[in-house]
């Protein structure tokens, strides 16, 4: 179970690279394909909203056949077929088929983890060993930063996709021969997602998740590179080393909220502070009209560190759920996640495009309107239980 653990970890990093990379490629496709700011947000919005829609069946399918053929298949064929569709694309078209193909092959593999971590650890351990998954899967992040930028430029952006179909393809395989399925329940109890709606628990933990991650995603997987191009004057590197910034700093908040959890004996109010400091790095764009590298960086970081309370949010989340529902349960609190950073980005092009009255203080009235969201999500779970195990 270790070793398709570690697999499952190397196929999250690679979700985590196709989530991160278009902000690198930018000057590329822009050059080659005509892609503009507005078309990459489409694409790299679809991305979240068709991983966000394929969290239903593939919760059905943890839960029915297990993660073994439910990950290595669509991790195959959507995640290696949509990098060699965006290697050979010609159109920006082209570039949005790729990413909602992609989308499909990544949808499973975290949960996967989630799955067997859910069924086979203590659930005391869930949180840490969630943030421990994340923290590494984390380092596709950081490949989708500097090291992609540096690739790109000695390779050219396609050899460098098909580079990274082949060991989506590599990996994919690992996958298929390394997962073993948990024993399923006793007793063949059924369920649906409808049951956990019925939870009125869950609903204020759902309400922050839909919003959590949309500020740190869609700043590190799309407006970190345009803003750094437009408003700070820099190059391919310089938006490599910014976006690298951000992904080291959400590693480390991976890693941070599990061990906080326990120092504090809360989860409710670790989650609640965290995330209020990333809403009050976004506002500071806005207050403060950021156009200098060091404070931009450094609020990147502060944003990429809050947002990562993805995994104690559902260790928050999985507390409430019936064991027949374990699939279903950590599938469902993903949707609300990324389905939230889907519609965070779709809209972020429309609410762009509409601020450009400011010139490059767009970009800042976006970021604070980030902020402005997530305030509202910590709204909702200031009416949550606490409940830790």
């Amino acid at each position: 179970m270790r070793i398709g653990l570690i697999c499952l970890v190397l196929g999250y990093a690679l979700s985590q690279f196709y989530r991160a990379f278009l902000p690198v490629l930018t000057p590329d496709l822009r050059a080659d394909l005509g892609a503009t700011p507005d078309d990459l947000a489409l694409a790299s919005g679809l991305w979240f909203i068709v991983f966000a829609a394929m969290q239903i069946p593939v919760g059905a399918a943890l839960d029915r056949i297990g993660p073994r053929r439910t990950t290595g298949l669509l991790f195959a064929l959507g995640g290696a077929g949509g990098a060699a569709l965006l290697a050979l694309a010609q159109t920006p078209l082209h570039v949005t088929l790729a990413m909602m193909l992609i989308a499909v092959g990544c949808s499973p593999v975290l949960m996967a983890s989630y799955f067997i971590l859910a069924r086979m650890y203590p659930p005391a351990a869930f949180g840490t060993l969630a943030g421990l998954v994340i923290g590494l899967g984390t380092f596709g992040n950081i490949a989708g930063s500097a090291p992609l930028a540096w690739a790109a430029t000695a390779f050219g952006w396609r050899a460098t996709l098909w580079g990274v179909a082949a060991v989506t393809l590599v990996i994919a395989a690992l996958l298929m021969a390394t997962i073993k399925d948990p024993p399923r329940e006793a007793g063949g109890a059924r369920g649906s997602v409808l049951d956990l709606l019925r939870i009125p628990a869950l609903w204020p933990i759902l309400a922050l998740m839909f919003v959590n991650y949309a500020p740190a995603a869609a700043i590190r997987g799309l407006w970190a590179g345009p803003y750094t191009s437009d408003v700070l004057g820099g190059d391919q590197r310089l938006i490599g080393m910014v976006t690298l910034v951000m992904g080291l700093a959400m590693i480390a908040g991976s890693f941070a909220y599990g061990p906080m959890e326990r120092l504090f004996g809360t989860r409710k109010w670790v989650i609640f502070l965290g995330n209020l400091g990333g809403a009050l790095g976004c506002i500071a764009f806005w207050l403060f009209d950021i156009r200098a590298l060091v404070p931009a960086a450094a609020l990147f970081a502060l944003i990429g560190f809050c947002g990562a309370s993805f995994p104690l949010i559902a260790a928050h989340a999985r507390a409430y759920f019936p064991a027949h529902l374990t699939g279903r349960g950590v599938t469902l609190v993903n949707l609300f996640g990324i389905g939230g950073v889907g519609a965070a980005q779709l809209a972020s092009g429309p609410v762009f495009g509409l601020a450009q009255g400011a010139g490059d203080g767009a970009y800042v009235i976006l970021f604070g309107l980030f902020g402005l969201l997530l305030l509202a999500g910590l709204a909702a779970y200031l009416m949550s239980r606490d409940r830790t195990d």
